[in-house]
C-alpha cells in the first residue's frame, strides 16, 4: 500500500477588533488582488480576504525560493491554463508544483501545501436554518444520515460533511460546479482515487483535507507540518 501524500499546514487566526495586524500593508499582492480588496464593504472582510492572500503568497515564497511578490498565479483546467475563474489555482512557471489550497471563514483561515494537488476548506459550523435550505443540495445518502442525527448536533455534523466535500470539489478544480449531490462523503465514505480526511479545528469550526490516493488507507501519515499563528 502506498504512502498518504504528506501535506503542510498553516492556520491562521485574525485578531480582535481591536489589535492590530502585520497584513495591513499588503505589499506583494498584485493588481488583481489589491482590486478585490479594495472591493469589500467591511473592513474585516478585507482584512480577512489581505492576510489569506499575503500569507498563502509567503509560505509559497519559502517553498519556491522566490520573492513573494513575484509570484503568478492561474488556474489548470482540463482545457488548460488560465488566469480567469474556475479551476485549481497554480503557480506559473512552476509545472511541478508545489500545489496548494486556500480557505477561510470568518475569523480562520488554512493553507495546504503538497507536491500534489490538494484541497483544504474551513467553515464556521451554520445556524440551523442554513443547514435546513443546504440539506435538498447534498447526495441522498447524506441527507439520510444527518436526518438521523439529533438536531442539538446536527450543525456541527453538516460542517463535518461540508468541509469534507468542499475539500475534494476543490482538489478536484471543479468547486460546486460538480454538484454537491454527485459525490457521499458521509461517515468516512471516500470518493473513488481520494483520500478526504477531517482536521482539527478551534471551536465552533470544521475544516478538512482532500488528496489524490489510488487505495482507501484506514489510516497513517498525512500532515508532515502544521503551523498555526495569529495574523
Amino acid at each position: 500500500m502506498s504512502a498518504l501524500p504528506r501535506v503542510r499546514l498553516r492556520t491562521l487566526s485574525l485578531p480582535a477588533p481591536d489589535e492590530a495586524s502585520r497584513f495591513q500593508i499588503p505589499d506583494c499582492l498584485d493588481a488583481g488582488e489589491l482590486a478585490r480588496a479594495a472591493g469589500f464593504a467591511g473592513p474585516r472582510a478585507r482584512l480577512r480576504y489581505v492576510t489569506a492572500h499575503v500569507a498563502l503568497r509567503e509560505v509559497l515564497a519559502e517553498y519556491t525560493g522566490t520573492d513573494a511578490a513575484r509570484l503568478r498565479f492561474g488556474r489548470d483546467r482540463p482545457g488548460g491554463m488560465s488566469s480567469g475563474p474556475g479551476g485549481r489555482p497554480v503557480l506559473l512557471g512552476f509545472p511541478e508544483g508545489p500545489h496548494f489550497s486556500l480557505s477561510h471563514s470568518h475569523d480562520l483561515i488554512v493553507i495546504a501545501v503538497a507536491a500534489v494537488p490538494v484541497g483544504v476548506d474551513v467553515q464556521r459550523v451554520p445556524r440551523a436554518g442554513t443547514v435546513d435550505a443546504l440539506l435538498p443540495r447534498l447526495h441522498p445518502a447524506e441527507r439520510e444520515g444527518l436526518s438521523r442525527v439529533p438536531r442539538a448536533a446536527r450543525a456541527a455534523a453538516f460542517a463535518r460533511l461540508w468541509t469534507r466535500k468542499e475539500a475534494y470539489l476543490k482538489g478536484l478544480g471543479t468547486g460546486l460546479a460538480r454538484g454537491l449531490g454527485t459525490d457521499c462523503l458521509l461517515d468516512g465514505r471516500q470518493p473513488a482515487g481520494w483520500h478526504v480526511r477531517d482536521l482539527a479545528a478551534q471551536s465552533g469550526y470544521a475544516a478538512a483535507i482532500a488528496v489524490p490516493h489510488p487505495v482507501h488507507p484506514e489510516g497513517g501519515p498525512l500532515l508532515a507540518g502544521h503551523r498555526p499563528g495569529t495574523a
